[in-house]
């Protein structure tokens, strides 16, 4: 008998695409999928077979105003390499970072370059609004800071701030595997990056610089733990959402003692910047 572990591959149609793919995805990280595979109008997903439970599937792809239908199937080994390779492009932000996975080649010229082994379809930069939050780092002068990357992910932004010249960069994530994977990136790009599992109850501390890459609905329900943990004159940048969630994230923040500073958009994603 093979010892190569039987994997279950869930297909997944989603309409519409967006944010709940991205979403869906969170949710299934947390039943135990190790790996997800985007497609055309939806994703794979891709779970050991012991530790597959389809009703949990189900309630998690349930989602008002949301379609969606799935499909099982056995597979007898998954080559994650090469599923990786397959979905993941090296990343170019603005002439001056440049993020590659190991199985990329070297590109010389650029300032930050990156290596990052992503191990989720989500958190590696290619999402519209992680590269926003790329561009206010390099819009900002993090010298000497102690940098907060709520939802770390790969740990992307956090390593970035890092070889920006921060003091202290530490990142919090609910997915145990995120965390896992930030600590494997943050040692592969010598960085002294820390991460820990939580959410908002997990922040320690007083931060010049937060990275709060979530969701809308995250966003505003820990608004006041960020508004705690930025220091006075801190720069916070929120991303997550489209153009119709800023009036209500504008006034959860103003409320909480934020002042609007500036928005970026790349397609249908917006982020914004505020100070305290």
């Amino acid at each position: 008998m093979s010892d190569t572990p039987i994997y279950i591959e869930v297909a997944v149609k989603v309409q519409p695409l967006e944010p709940f793919r991205d979403i869906f995805i969170a949710q299934l990280g947390t039943l135990g999928f190790e790996s997800f595979s985007e497609t055309a109008d939806g994703f794979e997903a891709y779970i050991i077979k012991e530790d597959f439970d389809e009703g949990s599937v189900k309630e998690v792809l349930v989602w008002d105003g949301v379609q969606t239908s799935y499909e099982v199937q056995e597979i007898e080994q998954v080559n994650w390499n090469a599923e990786w390779e397959n979905n993941f492009d090296p990343i170019e932000v603005d002439g001056r970072v440049y993020i590659r996975a190991p199985f990329h080649e070297e590109k010389q010229g650029y300032e930050y370059p990156m290596l990052i082994e992503p191990k989720m379809s989500f958190g590696t930069g290619h999402h519209q609004t992680t590269h926003m939050m790329i561009q206010w780092l390099l819009e900002t002068d993090t010298t000497g800071h102690d940098v907060l990357d709520m939802g770390c992910g790969t740990g992307i932004l956090g390593i970035l701030a890092d070889m920006r010249g921060a003091a202290k960069v530490h990142g919090i994530d609910i997915d145990t595997w995120c965390i896992e994977n930030t600590l494997e990136n943050a040692e592969r790009n010598q960085s002294k990056m820390t991460a820990v599992i939580g959410g908002a109850d997990a922040i320690e501390g007083t931060f010049d610089t937060i990275c709060a890459n979530i969701n809308l609905n995250v966003l505003l329900a820990d608004m006041n733990a960020y508004v705690q943990a930025l220091k006075e004159g801190g720069t916070i940048f929120f991303s997550g959402f489209y153009q119709e969630n800023i009036p209500a994230l504008r006034e959860a923040a103003e409320a909480a003692g934020l002042t609007f500073v500036g928005t970026k958009e790349r397609e249908q994603w917006r982020s914004i910047k505020m100070i305290k």
